[in-house]
């Protein structure tokens, strides 16, 4: 089998979580395929990162056009990278630039795309099989993967890999001009807010919070247990919470040590953005909401009772 080309996305100047994810399970496959990994980064700070990726090979897009994420630029590249290396599998995150990288590499290439993997697993017959999630979370398909094919991993599907103590050795690629494309503005998350996906600890609110004066309730919880708060989507289409603050298909994919999932129902779009948490507790009046489908122990009571009293017991513990 062809290389396994695993493309990592920088946030800043550093590899992003998902990164590292594509790169523990390209590891992983290395073996089992019988092939070497590539690694690829583009712009400031490839090199860098990609030194220590671990990877067998590794090549950092340079040159002040691969600074940015341009549709066209990144294409080009990538599409030199998989020419060259002949790669035989190309991972990537299933992200706003991943989707849009991926699904313009398979058609420019004639090569099979499978978007939203939440596992990749070798088969008996040497081959490949993905899981991936299709009619938005409500059913997981397995795949067999083609070989050449482009894959895009759902972020937080299995653990992250930690930074080799091995120096991989990187070559640059000089990266194409913009053509007729132009980057004209990058708009970046507020900063001042937390990062859901790192925290192991999530105080989850939905519908049930009733109104924004309660979300203090949540934070006080949340304070309490060590945790930071998150929410469902009409939590964030109310204006109560920002969007970074959002669990699900359209928010972020979460999977932290303990999911607290107070006043929730679990629409499919949510549940595809949390199910994987190692613990999941989920309080809802609704003995049919369907969280309780995934939740691993549940309660059906007022969350608005719920919610000081167990920060109260909480405290008293502390």
């Amino acid at each position: 089998m062809g290389p396994i080309v695993a493309v990592m996305e920088l946030e800043g100047q550093a590899p992003t979580p998902a990164a590292w994810e594509l790169i523990a399970k390209a590891r992983e496959l290395k073996a089992a395929l019988s092939a070497k990994v590539v690694a690829v980064a583009f712009g400031e700070g490839a090199h860098a990162a990609l030194a220590n990726s671990g990877a067998d090979e590794a090549i950092a897009v340079a040159g002040a056009a691969g600074a940015e994420y341009v549709p066209s630029v990144y294409e080009a590249a990538l599409r030199s990278v998989v020419q060259e290396t002949a790669a035989g599998l190309v991972l990537l995150a299933n992200t706003t630039m991943g989707m849009d990288l991926g699904a313009a590499l398979a058609a420019a290439e004639g090569r099979a795309m499978l978007a939203y993997a939440t596992a990749l697993q070798p088969d008996e017959g040497g081959g490949l099989v993905a899981t991936s999630q299709v009619y938005a979370g409500k059913l997981a398909a397995d795949v067999a993967v083609p070989a050449g094919a482009v894959v895009t991993v759902l972020p937080g599907s299995w653990p992250a890999a930690e930074p080799s103590d091995a120096t991989t050795p990187v070559r640059e690629l000089a990266a194409p001009a913009a053509g007729d494309l132009e980057l004209v503005r990058l708009i970046e998350p507020d900063a001042s807010d937390v990062d859901i996906t790192r925290a192991d600890i999530l105080v989850s609110v939905g519908r049930g919070i009733q109104d924004p004066d309660n979300l203090e309730l949540a934070q006080e919880l949340a304070d309490a247990i060590g945790g930071v708060v998150s929410c469902s989507r009409p939590v964030v289409d109310a204006g109560w919470l920002p969007r970074a603050r959002q669990v699900g298909k359209s928010g972020q994919t979460v999977k932290p040590k303990l999911y607290l999932a107070l006043g929730i129902s679990g629409a499919p779009e949510h549940l595809q953005g949390m199910k994987d948490s190692a613990l999941i507790v989920a309080v809802n009046s609704d003995p049919a909401a369907p969280i309780f489908e995934v939740a691993h122990y549940g309660a059906t009571c007022d969350i608005l009772d719920l919610m000081p009293a167990l920060t109260e017991r909480l405290q008293e513990g502390a």
